[in-house]
C-alpha cells in the first residue's frame, strides 16, 4: 500500500463523518447500478415481446395468404366447406385434431379423396396454415383467458355438478359427452355460450328423448342409436336401454337439451370464467399430450 493510500485511510478512520459520507456514496452507486440493470432488462424484454408479436402477426398473415391461394377454392374462404371439400371449421372431427395431426394431413393428404398433399410447402408455411385454421375455428392465439382453472375444477366436480353427466380425464359420468378435448379450437365466447344456453343451435342428436313403456314407466335420455324398429336410449344414470318401438306406448322428442339451462343464474360471472378456463386447460393438456405421442410414434 502506498503512503498516499495509508494517509487517506488514516484520515477516514479519524473522521467518522468521512466514513458516513463514503458509505452514502457507495449506497448511491449501488442503487444507480441496480436501476441501470432494471432498465436494461425492461428494454430487452420489451424488444423480445415486440419481436414475438411481430413474428406471430407475420405467421398469421402468411397462413391467411397461403390458405386463400391453396385451400379456399375447395373449403371456402371461411373454411365452412363447398361443393368439393367439407367444412373444416365447425366439424368436431376436425376441431379435435391436434396441430401435429393437422400437419400430417397437410403433408400426406387424405387417400381416396380430393385432398392432396401439400408437402411442397415449407414447414414454416405449413405451421402458419394450421395457425390460420385455428383462427377460423375461433381460437385467438396468445389470448390469456380470465378465470382460474383450479377453481373451475371445483365447480365442475361440485357446485356445477357437471361430472354427474360429463367425464373429463377419466372422472365423471357416462351420460353426456367426454369434455377432455372439447374446448380445443373453440373461442372462449362459444364455450361460455354452450354452458349458459345449451338449447341454442341444438344438435338434433343431442335432444331429449322420452320413451313411455306400456307399463307406464317413463325413460328419459338421449338416443345413442336409432332405426325404424328400435332405439338405444341412455339415461342420466348411465344405463343403456335397448327398446323396440313396437313395445312402446309412446316415443317423443323434445327440442331441448338434457343439460340444465340455468347455469347463467346458478353460477356467477367469475365462476363461469373459472369453469371455461378449466375446460380450456384440459383441452390444451390433451392436445400437448397427443402431439407428443404422435411425435414419438414418428
Amino acid at each position: 500500500m502506498t503512503f498516499a493510500s495509508r494517509k487517506w485511510l488514516s484520515n477516514i478512520e479519524r473522521n467518522p463523518f468521512a466514513i458516513r459520507n463514503l458509505c452514502e456514496r457507495l449506497r448511491l452507486l449501488l442503487i444507480a447500478a441496480l436501476l441501470f440493470l432494471v432498465c436494461v432488462v425492461a428494454v430487452s424484454s420489451q424488444g423480445k415481446r415486440a419481436t414475438t408479436s411481430k413474428g406471430k402477426t407475420e405467421d398469421l398473415t402468411l397462413g391467411k395468404r397461403t390458405y386463400s391461394a391453396n385451400c379456399a377454392a375447395c373449403h371456402g374462404l371461411d373454411g365452412k366447406g363447398g361443393e368439393r371439400a367439407p367444412d373444416i371449421v365447425t366439424r368436431p372431427q376436425v376441431r379435435q385434431l391436434s396441430d401435429a395431426a393437422l400437419l400430417r394431413v397437410l403433408q400426406e393428404g387424405v387417400p381416396n379423396t380430393s385432398m392432396p398433399s401439400f408437402r411442397f410447402l415449407d414447414i414454416k408455411t405449413q405451421n402458419s396454415l394450421v395457425a390460420h385454421l385455428r383462427t377460423l375455428q375461433g381460437a385467438i392465439p396468445g389470448t390469456k383467458l380470465p378465470g382460474n382453472a383450479l377453481r373451475g375444477r371445483e365447480i365442475f366436480f361440485n357446485k356445477g355438478a357437471c361430472a354427474t353427466c360429463h367425464m373429463i380425464h377419466g372422472q365423471g359420468g357416462f351420460f353426456a359427452s367426454d369434455l377432455g378435448g372439447y374446448a380445443r379450437g373453440l373461442s372462449q365466447e362459444s364455450v361460455h355460450e354452450a354452458i349458459v344456453s345449451p338449447n341454442r343451435d341444438l344438435d338434433p342428436r343431442r335432444r331429449t328423448v322420452v320413451a313411455t313403456l306400456r307399463s307406464g314407466i317413463l325413460l328419459e335420455g338421449i338416443a345413442r342409436n336409432e332405426d325404424n324398429f328400435s332405439v338405444q336410449l341412455i339415461t342420466p344414470d348411465g344405463a343403456l336401454h335397448l327398446l323396440y318401438k313396437s313395445s312402446l306406448a309412446n316415443l317423443t322428442y323434445r327440442d331441448q337439451s338434457p343439460m340444465p339451462a340455468d347455469y347463467g343464474a346458478k353460477l356467477s360471472s367469475s365462476e363461469l370464467d373459472d369453469l371455461v378456463n378449466f375446460l380450456f386447460s384440459f383441452a390444451e393438456e390433451k392436445s400437448n399430450r397427443k402431439a407428443k405421442d404422435e411425435s414419438e410414434d414418428d
